[in-house]
């Protein structure tokens, strides 16, 4: 029988094997703005591992949300949830809370941990993610439902694999950096994203996807920027009243220093 809220400083052993049997987990992060929007982000496949008891990682596929990155990438930002929970046997929750660190396709430390670590890449594999954990919570999760787990999905995998086999053959035009430029350049935010996407994206004069409607809506981080520009006006238009207020007032400032001095005079 599983004691509720026990916590770790670093992952146990008795829960590594564990973690590394499930078939699902979740990934949670968010900017720090408090307008921003928080992300929750499931993760399918065989696709991660733990280095030791303070390093979980992942591999990061492609998709047409780039959230997590961007979270990541924030400067003083960097947290990161991971939540693993059972669907057969006894029940459990585990959460891994951690700083993240985004290690890019196509880098010097992307390639050395691949290398190092053995990893089998995947068509569309945009990133590893490195969770350095500083705590570590175990529960209960009594009412998370029996679920069985019936195979693997293969569309994702598929997907990029047609893409990038057209791109080869000269079918097509568009590149994996071409796409990651159009739907991974931005958060829904209009926070940066891969490093990658934006400098295709400013090479090959590609726009960011617009994410969200309405309001919400960055329009390739406008939103933001017209937030800023609102703060700014504000500001001017405050030091513009002042300037009028005090040419108004001269006058009678200059009057009140006059009788001033005739006082002190007298």
């Amino acid at each position: 029988m599983f004691t509720m809220g026990q916590f770790y400083e670093t992952i146990p052993e008795s829960l590594i094997k564990w973690i590394l049997a499930q078939k699902v987990f979740w990934v949670a992060t968010a900017p720090l703005s408090p307008e921003g929007h928080v992300n929750v982000s499931p993760k399918g496949g065989p696709y991660f591992g733990i280095i030791d008891t303070k390093t979980f990682w992942y591999l990061d596929l492609s998709g047409s949300g780039n959230e997590t990155i961007s979270h990541l990438y924030e400067k003083d930002n960097g947290r990161i949830t991971v939540m693993f929970n059972a669907f057969e046997g006894p029940p459990r929750i585990v959460r891994l809370w951690g700083h993240g660190t985004v290690l890019e396709n196509g880098t010097p430390s992307f390639d050395t941990f691949v290398k190092k670590h053995e990893v089998k890449l995947l068509p569309g594999a945009r990133s590893i993610i490195l969770v350095h954990v500083h705590q570590v919570g175990s529960s209960c999760g009594f009412s998370v439902p029996y679920f069985e787990f019936k195979d693997w999905r293969t569309t994702l995998n598929e997907f990029f694999a047609r893409k990038a086999d057209r791109y080869e053959q000269g079918e097509s035009k568009e590149s994996i950096e071409k796409y990651w430029a159009l739907k991974n350049a931005e958060s829904v935010d209009g926070l940066p994203g891969l490093d990658i996407a934006r400098k295709t994206a400013k090479e090959d004069g590609i726009a960011p996807l617009v994410k969200m409607v309405g309001a919400a809506a960055t329009h390739g981080g406008q939103r933001r920027q017209k937030q800023l520009s609102f703060g700014v006006l504000h500001l001017i238009l405050v030091a513009i009243l002042a300037s009028l207020a005090t040419i108004a007032l001269q006058p009678r400032l200059v009057e009140f220093l006059e009788a001033l001095r005739a006082k002190i005079q007298y």
